[in-house]
């Protein structure tokens, strides 16, 4: 009998195809991106699709957003509330039991949850009793799965949480956990204003093996200040010694005119981009060489979990919380900012707590902004994720589910394709799209040719030209 591993597909890369395609684009973590959200749309739309959405019985996705930090780091892109007191925390977490309570009056308890996220912000930053009165309220509106086969995540500073900590949240039904790392090597951790050190990291990453936790997944992120691949390269080590199953390496996006704190940080000690590529290069070889695949936009997993396995079966999923093995799910969003995505629709709460409080306290779900996907959404949408999560389209069958002819309807963007093919990004034939694995890194700018907003919002220019400012560069 024939036992021997398949063989992995290994990534490419190619530092001159990086250089020439890198430019400014979406992440796709929706289509149509928040760009396009709209304050047309309202409760009241949210409401009705909630209703429409309702009457399947699609699993449902649980995102409950607690915006909380005791320190700030300077590299942050997310929402969040800096201070050190940690009673703010207690009238937030009234309205959003309230705002729970309404959701629930829509969705009902019919509909399993299969799917739970809790991020930051620093979910950790609210008391042990705090965490157990939350779950309660959420359990008690909402139909939680009793065979621990859901995929309930949340996100953990490892300086905010103890051993007890951790046995609590395995307690209250979580078994995934994503822990901030970033970089260990002290020069660069002064420099963004985050100091962890491993022994904390380890001791962590023991608890959550300990008690049961079956995915435990790592964030590091590169382009800080003073990184250079040698240091990198110790950061990586220290990672792998702790054997997580997944990790996500991001490209730090220097947006200091979007996101202020980052001004905290001198752009003069950011590391130019062939130190970012060479980064890059030293991960991907290293992480590969240890047995894990490459997902797809920086996320890395091992090839016996459920990322992996989706990805080869071909049931892998992208939405606002990155990968996801939850395709048909309708993702219910509560808190501050929070975006969700219901039947057809995008919807996104208001941004402030004060905002916030003021809809619960009027008995009003806190939706301020959003977008019903039109036919042409729905295609585009469907057809992205799938070059993102599988590198590769089959019109045929594309077509056939859609009912349209796929290259009469996307003949303008196979042109475009054709250049991209020219230079090795993709390969098209008669039947299929294929991203081959050198052009897997740049996924992002395939998808884009497929992006029907972006003409309009953000020229294509590569190169070095002016890029807009709304999104971070590819690479």
């Amino acid at each position: 009998m024939n036992t021997s591993q398949p063989t992995l597909p290994t990534l490419v890369f190619d530092a001159d195809l990086l250089r020439r395609h890198d430019q400014s684009g979406p992440r796709y973590t929706s289509y149509p991106t928040a760009v396009q959200f709209a304050e047309q749309f309202g409760e009241s739309q949210y409401r009705d699709a909630a209703i429409a959405s309702s009457q399947g019985d699609r699993p449902l996705s649980l995102y409950v957003h607690l915006p909380f930090c005791g320190v700030v780091c300077y590299y942050c892109a997310c929402n969040k509330i800096i201070t050190a007191n940690r009673k703010v925390a207690a009238p937030y977490l009234a309205d959003l039991h309230q705002e729970i309570a309404l959701q629930g009056e829509l969705f009902g308890q019919q509909r399993v949850v299969d799917q739970l996220h809790w991020g930051g912000g620093t979910p950790t930053f609210i008391s042990s009793e705090q965490m157990t009165a939350l779950m309660q309220q959420l359990r008690t509106h909402f139909r939680f799965r009793d065979d621990d086969l859901g995929d309930y995540s949340i996100e953990i500073d490892p300086r905010e949480v103890t051993p007890e900590t951790i046995r609590l949240l395995r307690e209250l039904g979580f078994n995934r956990m994503s822990f901030g790392v970033q970089d260990f090597d002290p020069v660069v951790q002064k420099a963004v204003n985050r100091i962890q050190t491993v022994s904390e990291t380890e001791r962590a990453v023991q608890a959550a093996r300990e008690y049961g936790f079956r995915s435990i997944n790592i964030d590091l992120i590169y382009g800080l200040p003073f990184q250079d691949v040698a240091g990198f390269g110790r950061t990586l080590d220290r990672v792998l010694a702790m054997a997580p199953d997944r990790l996500s390496v991001f490209n730090y996006a220097h947006m200091p005119h979007l996101f202020k704190v980052q001004k905290q940080m001198d752009a003069a000690t950011l590391p130019p981009p062939a130190v970012k590529l060479a980064i890059l290069q030293s991960v991907i070889e290293r992480l590969q060489a240890e047995g894990y695949v490459y997902i797809g936009m920086d996320h890395f997993a091992r090839p016996d979990d459920e990322l992996a396995i989706a990805q080869a079966n071909g049931t892998l999923y992208r939405n606002f919380q990155g990968y996801s093995t939850h395709a048909g799910c309708d993702l219910v969003a509560m808190g501050v900012t929070s975006i969700g995505m219901v039947g057809t629709t995008y919807s996104q709460n208001v941004r402030t707590v004060e905002e916030y409080h003021e809809c619960i306290a009027q008995g009003r779900l806190p939706v301020y902004r959003g977008v019903e996907l039109t036919r042409d959404d729905q295609i585009r949408r469907a057809l992205i994720t799938g070059l993102i999560c599988h590198f590769s389209i089959d019109k045929q069958s594309f077509g056939s589910y859609w009912q349209i002819a796929f290259d009469d309807y996307f003949s303008e963007e196979i042109q475009r394709l054709g250049m991209l093919a020219d230079d090795g990004l993709v390969e098209l034939s008669q039947d299929t799209i294929q991203v081959p694995l050198k052009g897997r890194l740049l996924i992002r700018t395939v998808c884009m040719v497929f992006d029907r907003y972006l003409p309009s919002d953000m020229p294509k220019e590569m190169n070095g030209a002016v890029q807009p400012a709304r999104f971070s560069r590819l690479i």
